[in-house]
């Protein structure tokens, strides 16, 4: 049973780091809106951390390298470096799960230090989980915020784009991992607590069962009393 959650573990981490690369490098964070007078569905805009992309019809796909980092808004220049940080945290959270399987040769047949790295890689999926769902969060509320703002034109308003959605789905692949990793090194931990006690509360038992018994047995000095 150990076994078959740590590999369900593992491979809930090998697609969460897909998932976080994937939505890092997908250009669509924000879409173009087709609202109002913006109605050209002819040409399609993307917007992602690293470029955009024009979509038009009978045409290829043409993207465009960001010139600076400057010229992106606060909230996508953010998300780039917190996406990088993620993707970095999910592939150490990966090794370390990965010594801590009962199969691994790390730690040989130390299953306190295995537990310890269990619960250390379940801490890291967390931390990856959080480090992506603020900046997808932090895109999303400004994508919608501008699209229901009345000040803003409708040749400017943008929609949610795929990479946001799949960033959601991510941070929950993620969220599963480190629990499901905490929850097992809390059940590990309990099997330690309890095999002591167990061992402990044998021996008191067998210990106390002794003195009752001699206890019982009749004394010399009684013996002699009862023969006069």
């Amino acid at each position: 049973m150990k076994a078959k959650l740590d590999i369900v573990a593992m491979v809930l981490g090998f697609l969460g780091l897909f998932g976080v690369v994937a939505a890092t490098a997908m250009p669509m964070w924000r879409v173009s809106a087709f609202i109002g007078a913006n109605l050209i569905v002819m040409e399609v805009l993307w917007e992602g951390l690293w470029m955009n992309c024009y979509n038009q019809a009978d045409i290829k796909m043409q993207c465009k390298v960001y010139d600076s980092l400057l010229v992106l808004p606060v909230e996508l220049q953010a998300a780039r470096g917190l996406m990088v940080v993620s993707c970095v945290v999910v592939l150490i959270a990966l090794v370390v799960a990965g010594f801590s399987m009962q199969r691994s040769i790390c730690c040989q047949d130390d299953a306190r230090a295995k537990n310890i790295t269990a619960a250390f890689a379940g801490c890291l999926f967390l931390l990856a989980c959080l480090l992506t769902l603020i900046p997808v969060c932090w895109v999303a509320h400004t994508v919608i915020r501008n699209f229901y703002n009345p000040g803003v034109v409708d040749s400017r308003k943008r929609e949610l784009g795929a990479s946001l959605f799949l960033g959601w789905a991510t941070c929950a692949i993620l969220l599963a991992t480190g629990c499901l990793l905490l929850l097992n090194y809390a059940k590990r931990r309990s099997k330690e607590y309890a095999a002591p006690y167990a061992a402990g509360s044998y021996l008191l038992s067998a210990r106390g069962g002794g003195s009752v018994r001699s206890s019982r047995a009749p004394s010399s000095f009684h013996k002699h009393h009862e023969y006069v």
